[in-house]
């Protein structure tokens, strides 16, 4: 038998269960991987609270990186040895083992080791295209970027100064502050004792932004478009405090014809040729250290539960990895 975390309805932490699961063989296109590590994202407490519907019982967990141990009919991307990782659907990466369609996976060079593999690929490919397709950051441009000390902030910040952008910065503390600065992160404000939309547009010179990337939702959404230029964008990718709701479209206008864009990497990555793009670039700027993972946290698969309870209380710095 493997080991795996469960739920069987939605809920708090508590519901995450450490039980022994039925894996099963691979269908066509479909492997089985042997997992070494696996990683933690707010998008699990999503499907774990029932803010994204999922199928119950079920396994969470939308990244790993692990071998290959049987390939199904059919399978081309991969074979029985290979080394790979994923970041996406269908969620179970919570476990030792599993079962997965192969269309997912992505093969991992030497150069990166199983725990900077499970740490990077969601985060990291979140950060590609937020960076690279939702909204072209192009050198000299200033960009604000909520929750800059998280997993996916920490990358970010990297990520665009190496292309040349300065980076304004959200965080919750002073030592959350001191990270994202050593991270890229020239401007950080911290929002629980300052107002940032005031401070955005005091380091802009009241100009404002061109865009506004916001994972953190109902607490800061409002406030972030008095940051934007005119017909910026507000980029909300996450809701850690809670769905945007209610947002009357006529505001948009009255701030200055502004843009809002609610993207998800399943979306941007879903066809295969757009994946492998995304992963190479992720892989080729950490191979080469232009991007550091930093695993603020790691837990024993089995601490599930507490992981989640760091998490949600914003406990977490930079990407958190299960061990096995």
């Amino acid at each position: 038998m493997t080991k795996a975390i469960t739920f069987k309805e939605p809920g708090g932490p508590e519901v995450l269960k450490w039980e022994d699961v039925e894996v099963g063989k691979p269908g066509p296109g479909e492997v089985r991987i042997k997992h070494s590590a696996v990683g933690l994202n707010y998008i699990d407490v999503y499907f774990r609270t029932g803010l994204y519907p999922a199928p119950l019982p079920n396994v969470p967990g939308m990244e790993a990186v692990g071998i290959v141990q049987e390939i199904g009919e059919g399978v081309k991307y991969v074979k029985v040895g290979d080394r790979v990782a994923y970041a996406g659907r269908p969620i179970g990466a919570y476990a030792e083992e599993r079962v997965m369609p192969e269309d997912g996976l992505v093969q991992i060079p030497d150069t990166i080791d199983d725990e900077t593999a499970a740490a990077m690929m969601l985060q990291g490919m979140t950060v590609e295209y937020l960076l690279q397709r939702t909204f072209h950051v192009k050198q000299g441009d200033t960009i604000l970027f909520h929750a800059a000390a998280g997993g996916v902030g920490l990358i970010a910040c990297q990520w665009a100064k190496h292309i040349g952008a300065t980076v304004i910065g959200t965080v919750g503390s002073e030592e959350k502050a001191e990270l994202a600065k050593a991270h890229g992160c020239d401007h950080t404000i911290n929002y629980r004792t300052e107002d940032f939309q005031k401070r955005v547009m005091e380091i802009t010179d009241g100009k404002g932004v061109p865009v506004v990337y916001d994972s953190i939702g109902k607490d800061t959404f409002m406030s972030s478009l008095d940051c934007l230029q005119p017909r910026g964008l507000m980029v909300s990718f996450g809701n850690a405090t809670g769905p945007v709701d209610n947002l009357d479209l006529g505001t948009l206008a009255a701030k200055g014809s502004l843009y809002v864009t609610r993207p998800t990497l399943m979306t941007y990555n879903a066809e295969r040729p757009d994946l492998e793009k995304s992963a190479a670039d992720l892989i080729k700027l950490v191979s080469d250290g232009t991007l550091k993972i930093s695993i603020g946290q790691r837990y024993h698969l089995s601490e599930a539960a507490k992981a989640h309870e760091d998490l949600e209380a914003r406990k977490t710095t930079g990407s958190t990895i299960f061990t096995l």
